[in-house]
């Protein structure tokens, strides 16, 4: 069901509640569906219910009640949800198998740009080891939506300079004046593009590119090029003692104007500690593939189907809890494009850490639905709950490697 076609589909939904005299309104002649914002669901919202409440002499949330029934029975439509003051949330059938499908097709580059999108930009940052790592995993960010991104940083003396990658190894005796500060960048896996200062190389500098002109037939510009210099607040301990993976989480969860906290419960394996939490629920996908595959089968994209296992005779609430959870993971999994999109347009990896750690969730509680129980045999459904779960571990497995912090099969 295309937008245009749910926008008539809610359009007639308005006009049933009329003519049953739910509603005393004029039915407008179009109603706005969007994807969902911060805080919706599914695939599609509307506020068609926000539209109408004044002139039906109601609260919004109580025309959105009105309208779900007439909506949720539409053929297409798989769920109704109502969020903050009264917009209409929509899933749509459908949904499941075509998003795992996509994100198998694409693995780890779900949500990557399908090309060049021709923008320049060049990251700039102080030689401070929470602004180097933030810059070098913005411009994975950023290179992953399509831009052309080049990274400069400072050294001692206010000079500018750019360096080539560090590698890893053992650490050098003495620093290198044209790189990061070495005691950081070999542990943390930090580095930097070319040599040069912001501008150099082909790089457009503070005046962007030159203006040339170009046929009227000529093909769109690119984006504006765009300098950026990232100061996000410093850490105020040295974070190697973590290891590379804690460190590079604790510096990059937080957001820009957070101070970071470089302390062992970035180390805790427990539930209170996201790091772990996105690297469990990475380690457990694997683990359900081992197992499922010594039940003898394989994931399938298709309809995770009802809820409890079959034959389960669990009471209506569990049912809903596990539906709910359903289009949790659902939701995670396709907005993170959508997260991944943000971080690049804010400069803000910590939008992408944040999304990891709400993809982990959903999975951890959704997990226990996927292998049969006792003596159950494996169905579809189990096929189609074993892909969602791979297609979970494949989106935290490409977040991770983002962030520049490893994905463990075992935990």
């Amino acid at each position: 069901m295309t937008p245009v076609e749910l926008s008539s589909t809610v359009l007639r939904a308005v006009r049933r509640a009329v003519d049953d005299g739910e509603l005393a309104v004029s039915v407008p002649e179009r109603a706005q569906v969007v994807p969902p914002g911060p805080g919706g669901r599914g695939d599609y919202a509307t506020n068609v219910a926000l539209q109408l409440a004044r002139p039906a002499g109601r609260p919004p949330r109580e025309v959105a009640e009105i309208l779900r029934p007439h909506l949720g029975g539409v053929a297409g439509v798989a769920r109704v949800d109502i969020t903050g003051p009264g917009f209409l949330n929509i899933t749509l059938s459908g949904r499941e198998p075509a998003l795992i499908a996509e994100i198998l097709r694409r693995r780890e580059r779900y949500g990557y740009a399908d090309g060049p999108t021709g923008q320049v930009v060049q990251l700039h940052h102080p030689r401070e080891v929470r602004a180097a790592v933030t810059a070098q995993v913005l411009a994975r960010i950023l290179r992953s939506q399509g831009a052309l991104v080049r990274v400069s940083c400072e050294i001692p003396g206010g000079i500018s300079c750019e360096a080539e990658p560090v590698p890893s190894g053992p650490v050098p005796s003495e620093p290198d004046p044209a790189g990061p500060e070495p005691v950081w960048a070999g542990p943390l896996g930090v580095t930097v593009d070319a040599p040069g200062a912001p501008g150099a190389h082909g790089t457009p500098g503070a005046h962007g590119t030159p203006n040339i002109s170009t046929p009227p037939d000529a093909p769109a510009p690119p984006p504006p090029s765009l300098n950026i210099t990232l100061r996000p607040v410093p850490a105020a301990q040295d974070p190697i003692p973590l290891g590379r993976d804690a460190a590079r989480w604790a510096l990059l969860h937080p957001a820009p104007h957070d101070r970071p906290r470089i302390t062992d419960e970035h180390l805790v394996q427990a539930e209170r500690n996201p790091l772990f939490r996105v690297r469990y629920a990475y380690a457990r996908c694997q683990a359900l593939g081992r197992n499922a595959a010594a039940l003898g089968f394989s994931a399938a994209p298709g309809d995770s189907g009802a809820f409890g296992h079959a034959g389960d005779s669990g009471a209506s609430g569990d049912r809903a809890s596990a539906s709910s959870t359903l289009l949790d993971i659902l939701d995670a999994l396709d907005t993170y494009p959508h997260a991944l999109a943000a971080a690049a347009r804010h400069h803000a990896p910590d939008r992408l850490a944040r999304h990891l750690v709400t993809v982990a969730d959903a999975l951890l509680a959704f997990q226990h639905t996927v292998l049969p129980l006792g003596d159950e045999k494996p169905s579809a459904a189990h096929r189609s709950r074993l892909a969602l779960a791979e297609a979970a571990g494949t989106v935290l497995a490409g977040g991770l490697s983002l962030l520049g912090i490893d994905a463990p099969t075992h935990l």
